[in-house]
């Protein structure tokens, strides 16, 4: 049976309800579920991964941070920025975690081309790049030989929550967004863009992007 890839479009959803519909899931799906995409934007809030440490929350002040079972470190998450969460069956597809890293970082850098936007990602630090500042950053979660969590791309958003901590645990890591790149972009653009490109990235056609969860 060939499944389509279900991308869904979330708008701005709440981090800890997000995070229990993934988990839900990754947990009750079986071999012959579709895989699927949620593009979404959340309220602002740090998340600290399960390496995370204390000290590379520098200042959170009236910001939440949620502790959340994806790799990586602490980032922050707001308005403007496009979040992908990337729940597909790596066995079905034969691929592996890093595999699927790779799949993210360059469908982020395809869809920035697609906006004049040059970038690219580094070997020893997962996520994606402009002129060394980052533009997008990876946690991912694997659970039942299935992938949840994703990434989350800056398009045009208040930077300054970034400066009180430091990004995914780079102490004075610069962080850029699309906007101030490319003054012509809009969100909802990128958002087919981005959709289009990891649906490619991961072997399937370009899907039709549904409205909320069901």
């Amino acid at each position: 049976m060939e499944l389509d890839l279900i991308c869904r479009d979330l708008g701005i959803v709440d981090y800890a309800e997000t995070w229990e519909r993934m988990k839900q899931f990754t947990q009750i799906r079986s071999k012959d579920d579709a895989d699927e995409v949620w593009l979404l934007e959340h309220p602002s809030l740090f998340t600290q991964g399960q390496a995370g440490k204390e000290e590379h929350l520098l200042a959170p002040g009236d910001i939440p941070v949620i502790q959340v079972d994806r790799g990586g470190q602490v980032t922050y998450h707001g308005p403007g920025q496009l979040v992908a969460y990337v729940m597909v069956d790596l066995k079905r597809l034969g691929i592996g975690v890093r595999d699927l890293v790779s799949v993210l970082e360059n469908s982020v850098v395809n869809a920035l081309a697609l906006n004049s936007i040059d970038a690219y990602p580094k070997p020893d630090a997962p996520g994606v790049y402009v002129n060394e500042q980052k533009i997008a950053s990876l946690g991912l979660r694997v659970r039942r030989g299935c992938s949840f969590h994703g990434l989350a791309l800056n398009v045009d958003m208040d930077l300054t929550p970034f400066n009180r901590i430091n990004p995914c645990g780079y102490q004075g890591l610069q962080m850029v967004d699309m906007k101030r790149l490319n003054k012509d972009v809009l969100l909802s653009n990128v958002k087919v863009q981005l959709a289009n490109q990891l649906a490619e990235q991961l072997g399937y056609s370009y899907p039709a992007i549904q409205q909320g969860w069901k």
